[in-house]
């Protein structure tokens, strides 16, 4: 599989949330709600995948199965917030 577009949509930080991202996958799926967070040490970024909450559990919408794929979704998203957040 191969990330062929990240877009992020900066927000203002609001308890280390600095935006979301936008993944396209092979130019055929479209990922979006991707948060992005600061780490608490301030070394680097983090990913979260949006949930739905149910009765009492939050139950996950979308998110990477295959370890190498997961890296790879990192991997394009922290890239593309470097250029754009300069941290």
């Amino acid at each position: 599989m191969k990330i062929s577009k990240v877009e992020i949509i900066p927000i203002r930080p609001q308890q280390g949330l600095i935006g979301f991202a936008v993944v396209e996958i092979d130019e055929q799926l479209v990922l979006h709600s991707i948060a992005i967070h600061m780490r608490k040490d301030g070394g680097g970024y983090r990913l979260t995948y949006p949930t739905r909450s149910g009765s009492s559990l939050k139950e996950p919408l979308f998110h990477p199965i295959s370890p190498n794929l997961s890296k790879e979704i990192e991997r394009c998203i922290f890239n593309k917030a470097k250029e754009i957040f300069d941290y």
